[in-house]
C-alpha cells in the first residue's frame, strides 16, 4: 500500500495520455475526411466537438459529486468502456446527426475519465507536501498526448482510411484504459483528531460556495482559459495573417505543447519558494504581455517566436494550479464537487471562446482580438494575486486565533 499512490499516478498518466490522444487530439486529424464522407463542411463537423465540450460542462457537477461519494474506480472503468464503444460508433457514423449524437455522448463520458476525474483521485491520495509533484507527474506525461497521437492518427488515416483508423485507436483505448482504471482505489479513511476534526462534506461545500475567494479564483481561471482556448485554436491563422508562411506558423504554434510541459515544471519548482497562487499569477501576466505584443512585433520571426514563448509559458500552468489551490484552501473531502463548480464554466469557456475571438477578429481586427485575450490573462493574474493575498491574510488570522486558544484555556 505505501507504494500504491505513486503507482496510481503512473497508471493515470497512461490513461490520460491515451484518453486525450484518442478522444480529443485525434479529432483534428479526422476532421477533413469526416466532412468529406458526410458531405458537409469542416465547420459543421467542428461543431460536434463544441457540442461535446458543452455536454462535458453539464456533466461536470454530477460527476464531481459521484467522485466525492464513491471514488473513481467504477466511474472511470465504466466511462472508459463507454468511450471505447462510442469511438467505434464514431468510426461508423453515416450522417451529421449521428456524429453529433456520438460526440455529445462522448462529452458526457469524458467528464468521468479525463483530467476532471483523474485529478480528484490523485488529490485524495496525497498530502500538501507531495500533491503538486503527483499532479505534475500526470500532466507532464499526458502533455505529450498530442505529440504521440497526432502523428499516429495521421499515419493510420493514410494507411487504413479514417474509419478504420478511428476503430484501431478505439481498440487501443479500450485495451489500455479499462484495465488500468479498474486498478483505481479509494484511500483509507483518515481518522479525525479531536484537535482538528474533519468537517462534513456538506459543510465544506457550503463554506466554499459562500467564500468570495472561491469565486474570485474561479473567475480568474475562467478568464485565462478564454484566452488560452482562443489563441490555441487560432494561433496558426493569426501568425499567417501577420505574414508568416504556413510552415513557420504551424511549427511556431506547435511550441505551445512543449511549453505547456515546461511551464508546469517551472511552476512546480517555483512553488517550493513562493506560493502557487503568486507563481501562477506571474505566469498569467507574462501571457498577457505575449498576447498584447503579438500584433505589434509578431510580424518578424524573432518577435513572433518571442510572443509565442511568452504566451506558452503559462499555457499549461492552470492545469496543475487549479487542483493545487483548491485542495490547499478547502481540503480533499469535497474536492471533486468544488472542482466541478469551476470545471463546468471552464469547459463552457473552452467551447465558446474561440467563436467569440473569431467574431471579434472579423469585426474589429486581429489587434483587438489579441488585446481582449491579453485582458483576460491580466484579469486572471490580478484575480489570483488578490486571492493569494487574501488567503495568506486569512491563514495568519487563523494561526493567531489558534495561538490564543491555549492561553485562554490555561487562564
Amino acid at each position: 500500500m505505501p507504494d500504491y499512490p505513486w503507482r496510481l499516478v503512473g497508471l493515470l498518466a497512461i490513461t490520460q495520455t491515451v484518453g486525450y490522444g484518442v478522444l480529443f487530439y485525434s479529432f483534428s486529424v479526422f476532421l477533413a475526411p469526416t466532412a468529406t464522407a458526410l458531405h458537409t463542411s469542416t465547420t459543421t463537423v467542428t461543431g460536434a466537438m463544441t457540442a461535446s465540450l458543452l455536454a462535458a460542462a453539464v456533466a461536470a457537477v454530477p460527476v464531481g459529486r459521484w467522485l466525492d461519494r464513491h471514488g473513481g474506480r467504477a466511474l472511470m472503468a465504466l466511462g472508459s468502456s463507454a468511450a471505447t464503444l462510442l469511438a467505434v460508433f464514431w468510426s461508423r457514423v453515416e450522417s451529421v446527426a449521428e456524429l453529433y449524437i456520438v460526440w455529445i455522448a462522448l462529452g458526457v463520458v469524458c467528464a468521468g475519465v479525463l483530467y476532471e476525474a483523474a485529478f480528484p483521485v490523485v488529490v485524495s491520495w496525497f498530502d500538501a507536501a507531495h500533491r503538486a509533484r503527483a499532479l505534475l507527474s500526470v500532466t507532464v506525461v499526458a502533455g505529450f498526448a498530442s505529440t504521440i497521437f497526432l502523428p499516429l492518427a495521421g499515419w493510420l488515416n493514410q494507411t487504413y482510411g479514417w474509419r478504420d483508423a478511428i476503430a484501431v485507436l478505439a481498440l487501443g483505448h479500450g485495451v489500455l484504459t479499462i484495465p488500468l482504471h479498474l486498478l483505481v482505489r479509494r484511500p483509507p479513511a483518515r481518522a479525525a483528531t479531536s484537535a482538528d476534526p474533519a468537517p462534513p462534506r456538506a459543510e465544506i461545500i457550503r463554506h466554499a460556495t459562500h467564500d468570495p475567494v472561491f469565486w474570485l479564483l474561479g473567475a480568474a481561471f475562467i478568464a485565462q482559459t478564454c484566452a488560452v482556448s482562443a489563441i490555441s485554436v487560432l494561433l496558426v491563422s493569426m501568425l499567417r495573417s501577420l505574414g508568416h508562411s504556413p510552415g513557420f506558423a504551424a511549427t511556431t504554434a506547435g511550441l505551445l505543447g512543449v511549453l505547456s510541459v515546461t511551464g508546469r515544471l517551472a511552476t512546480t519548482a517555483a512553488g517550493r519558494r513562493w506560493t502557487i497562487g503568486a507563481v501562477t499569477a506571474a505566469a498569467f501576466a507574462v501571457q498577457a504581455a505575449g498576447a498584447l505584443l503579438l500584433p505589434v512585433i509578431g510580424g518578424t520571426t524573432v518577435g513572433a517566436i518571442g510572443c509565442v514563448l511568452a504566451f506558452g509559458i503559462g499555457f499549461g500552468v492552470s492545469t496543475i494550479a487549479r487542483p493545487a489551490l483548491l485542495a490547499e484552501r478547502y481540503g480533499t473531502t469535497a474536492f471533486a464537487t468544488l472542482a466541478a463548480a469551476w470545471g463546468a464554466p471552464l469547459t463552457f469557456a473552452k467551447a465558446v471562446a474561440p467563436l467569440g475571438a473569431v467574431a471579434l477578429w472579423h469585426v474589429a481586427g486581429l489587434a483587438t482580438a489579441l488585446d481582449a485575450a491579453a485582458a483576460c490573462c491580466l484579469l486572471g493574474a490580478v484575480g489570483l494575486a488578490v486571492g493569494d493575498q487574501l488567503t495568506r491574510t486569512q491563514a495568519r488570522a487563523r494561526a493567531r486565533a489558534r495561538a490564543q486558544r491555549p492561553a485562554e484555556t490555561s487562564a
